[in-house]
């Protein structure tokens, strides 16, 4: 059994250290500015949608873990970008039961993400996204590539200049 304590008291328990509630607290805190920028884009204008579910869990990363190489812009942009495209095109072009169509679309998906060195976990859900809400060519435009330009954005400014993280990594 788990228990949650401030001092490491038994070798099952899980610590919270002061930086990691720090860490945690600011993590919590800019992606629930960063969600809330996309969903305020996406149900109070008429510019379109911005949000996708998976961005969620990008946040985990960008903001929890922004030195990860998951976590780097290129794997954020192009990870949801790849992982859609292949939703789509196994969407429209195969022509098989939802329930082969899915796995199908996650394995290519995830394996084009690291085929192309541009591994973002987050982004292996977008294909039963798209798959499921059957969505159009046009959810490339908008929400994957206008929502994955505004997370990177605002991963960049919040670490790089609100933080002063070394972010994006440099190689």
């Amino acid at each position: 059994m788990y228990f949650i304590t401030f001092r490491n008291i038994k070798k099952d328990s899980i610590t919270i250290d002061m930086g990691n509630l720090k860490k945690s607290a600011l993590a919590g805190i800019f992606s629930i500015i960063t969600i809330g920028i996309l969903t305020f884009l996406t149900y109070r204008t008429e510019f379109g949608v911005f949000l996708l579910a998976s961005f969620g869990s990008s946040m985990v990363l960008l903001y929890g873990y922004p030195e990860s190489p998951f976590a780097q812009p290129k794997n954020v942009f192009f990870g949801h970008l790849v992982t859609a495209i292949v939703g789509l095109f196994v969407l429209h072009f195969i022509p098989l039961p939802i329930f082969i169509t899915i796995p199908l679309a996650v394995g290519l998906g995830v394996g084009l993400m690291i085929l192309l060195n541009v591994t973002h976990p987050p982004a292996g859900g977008n294909p039963i996204i798209v798959i499921v809400g059957s969505v159009s060519f046009d959810y490339l435009l908008s929400p994957v590539m206008t929502g994955s330009i505004i997370i990177i954005t605002f991963a960049i400014i919040i670490n790089k200049y609100i933080l002063k993280k070394s972010y994006p990594i440099k190689k």
